[in-house]
């Protein structure tokens, strides 16, 4: 491990602003306390209240190194807003600003590449109401079809009628995402996805 920049926010955005920083820090956290993530390549966006400004993670920091300070507030195209010393993975938000682009109530994306989910998502049947957990994913789930790395901005509209108005998505062969109004919704949804697929397999 390095030595990071120490950046001070708090007292240089608004109160609104640090809190969803806050709340987005500690769910990248989640993540690597649950082991879901897969080194520096997942992603976890969050928009800024009353803008098209989001929040995601700074390229090259593992899950464990995010703070509130160095997350990276960007526009739908990837532009860095503030000045600071870190750059993003454009690649990985592009399916994050795909969906924050016409899902305004998709305060929160999740992506991840877990194990499970990306197992489950490869199978003919996909996710099967076999738990309680399955259940709560369901009635809101779609699928994409796997078209290689997320860099191709063809893919974008087909992902977005695919995701339509659900909530929990199953990447064939990449992974799960899930979307909410809040960080902490989006977190429980992709919860309730991850565990659906654990006890599937």
């Amino acid at each position: 491990m390095f030595d990071l920049p120490q950046l001070d926010l708090k007292n240089k955005v608004s109160a609104q602003e640090w809190q969803l920083r806050v709340d987005l820090a500690a769910c990248y956290r989640l993540v690597d306390h649950f082991r879901w993530g897969d080194l520096i390549y997942t992603h976890l966006s969050a928009r800024i209240p009353g803008s098209d400004h989001y929040l995601v993670n700074a390229f090259g920091l593992t899950f464990d190194e995010i703070t509130a300070s160095n997350l990276v507030k960007v526009d739908l195209s990837g532009n860095i807003i503030d000045d600071t010393p870190f750059n993003i993975n454009p690649a990985g938000f592009t399916i994050h600003s795909a969906i924050h682009e016409v899902r305004d109530d998709a305060h929160c994306v999740i992506h991840l590449h877990t194990k499970e989910t990306i197992a489950v998502a490869t199978q003919k049947n996909g996710l099967l109401p076999l738990s309680q957990y399955s259940m709560f994913s369901l009635p809101s789930l779609s699928y994409h079809g796997y078209e290689g790395l997320a860099v191709n901005d063809d893919e974008r509209k087909r992902l977005q009628d695919d995701l339509g108005n659900t909530n929990h998505m199953l990447l064939v062969n990449h992974g799960g995402l899930t979307v909410g109004p809040t960080v902490g919704d989006a977190f429980m949804r992709f919860y309730d996805l991850q565990r659906a697929c654990e006890i599937q397999l």
